[in-house]
């Protein structure tokens, strides 16, 4: 697959480019390359991210950050069965739990929510960074709302995190997940006060938690025209005046017609 000319493969952590360092240098340019465009193309182009992904797992497949980026790739074009595959073997190269909440999601892609709420209540979630354990209780409640135990779901993001009033990485999604599940039982002026609140900590846009916000209020939301809509408005507007203009005049016409027609009938008479 092409590769931007202003792609060198430096531009990937630092902690890969060691990773790759067992490479030959031209192999582990070419791998980095491609890494480096599965990182800026999964979120806008998923499917193409995939793609880079497979080039990169052919040339190097022993390489733990390679499994890990192909894991994420087809993660993110919903292939769970594969991912979890990646992630796997990732964790086997590594022993690193990092990817144990994505892994558990994954089971949740795969029809399995009971599996994942078995890796929720595993000795590995101990081992999670904060980042890790908040992840995790954000995939345990979306298996327990997959069981429609939506009141279980709700007290599984009750917590500290969810309480505290520091905005963090995670505080936008856990917010609006726990406004989510508050509508989901029909508490609508909860709900509305945690998507709001989830409003204030997203400050990347990583949620939609605005528009729900706006939902609830009762807020209706009309695209932007683009230039040409907008002249094609204009025109059609332009013309339906022209046209109730002219068929004034006409009836104008009219009136006087049958006026001076009238006075001529009424002049024969006399």
């Amino acid at each position: 697959m092409p590769i931007p000319e202003e792609v060198t493969g430096e531009e990937i952590d630092k902690d890969v480019r060691q990773e790759l360092q067992s490479l030959p240098k031209t192999l582990a340019d070419d791998v980095a390359k491609n890494l480096v465009m599965v990182a800026r193309l999964i979120d806008e182009d998923p499917e193409g991210a995939y793609g880079y992904s497979k080039v990169a797992l052919r040339l190097a497949s022993r390489v733990a950050a390679v499994r890990e980026a192909a894991g994420f790739a087809a993660y993110a074009n919903q292939k769970y069965s594969e991912a979890l595959a990646e992630f796997r073997a990732a964790r086997r190269m590594t022993g690193s739990v990092e990817l144990w909440p994505v892994m558990a999601d994954c089971e949740r892609g795969l029809g399995r929510p009971e599996k994942a709420l078995d890796m929720a209540g595993a000795p590995e979630v101990n081992k999670l960074d904060k980042a890790g354990q908040v992840e995790m209780r954000l995939v345990a409640a979306g298996a327990r709302r997959d069981l429609e135990q939506l009141d279980a779901a709700i007290v599984t993001l009750q917590s500290p995190e969810l309480a505290s009033h520091s905005v963090q990485p995670w505080t936008a999604r856990l917010r609006y997940a726990y406004a989510d599940a508050l509508l989901a039982v029909g508490r609508e002026g909860e709900a509305r006060e945690w998507f709001a609140k989830a409003v204030e900590a997203d400050r990347d846009g990583s949620t939609d938690a605005s528009d729900r916000l706006a939902e609830l209020d009762g807020v209706d939301f009309v695209d932007a025209l683009d230039e040409g809509e907008a002249a094609e408005a204009a025109e059609t507007v332009e013309a339906a005046a022209k046209t109730e203009a002219e068929d004034e005049v006409k009836v104008k016409d009219d009136d006087e017609v049958d006026v001076e027609d009238e006075d001529a009938v009424n002049g024969d008479e006399d």
